[in-house]
C-alpha cells in the first residue's frame, strides 16, 4: 500500500517509509507513545500524519483525533478512571465472614455447600475457604 506510493515520489520518502515500518513494529498499541506523537505534532515537531500516528502506534485514526482533542481539551488522562477501585462485584467482609461460618456449622463438601448457598459462584466460594486455610 505504501510502498508504490512513495516509491513514486522520492528516494528520501522512502526512508520516510522505512522509518514508519521500523517504529511500527517497535511501540504497537502504545498509548503514551501515541499521545507524545500527538503533542508532537500539536508543537509542529512531528511530520507524521494523524493517519500515520495511527498505523505506528496501532490504534485507530478516530481514537488518534479523540485523543488530540483530550490533549486540547486538557482532559487527558494517563491512568485509567477505574484504577484502584474496588470491583462493583467484589464480596464484601461481611459477607465472607458469614460464608466462613455457614462452611464451619457444615459438613458437605464445598461443590454442595456453593449449591446451598446460592449467592456466590463456586471459585468465589472455593477462593475465600481456601483463604482462611479451610480446604
Amino acid at each position: 500500500m505504501f510502498i508504490s506510493y512513495f516509491l513514486l515520489i522520492s528516494n528520501l520518502q522512502i526512508y520516510y517509509l522505512f522509518d514508519i515500518i521500523n517504529l511500527g513494529e517497535i511501540y504497537m498499541k502504545d498509548r503514551e507513545f501515541a499521545i507524545e506523537l500527538i503533542f508532537e505534532k500539536l508543537d509542529n515537531r512531528c511530520i507524521y500524519s494523524y493517519k500515520e500516528i495511527a498505523e505506528l502506534t496501532g490504534f485507530h485514526p478516530k481514537y488518534i483525533l479523540k485523543l488530540k482533542k483530550e490533549i486540547l481539551d486538557g482532559t487527558i488522562s494517563y491512568t485509567h478512571g477505574n484504577k484502584g477501585k474496588k470491583p462493583h462485584n467484589a464480596i464484601t467482609k461481611k459477607e465472607e465472614e458469614s460464608i466462613i461460618t455457614l462452611y464451619k456449622r457444615s459438613s458437605v463438601n464445598v461443590k454442595k455447600f456453593s449449591k446451598f448457598y446460592g449467592k456466590r459462584s463456586y471459585s468465589c466460594i472455593y477462593n475465600v475457604l481456601k483463604k482462611n486455610n479451610l480446604i
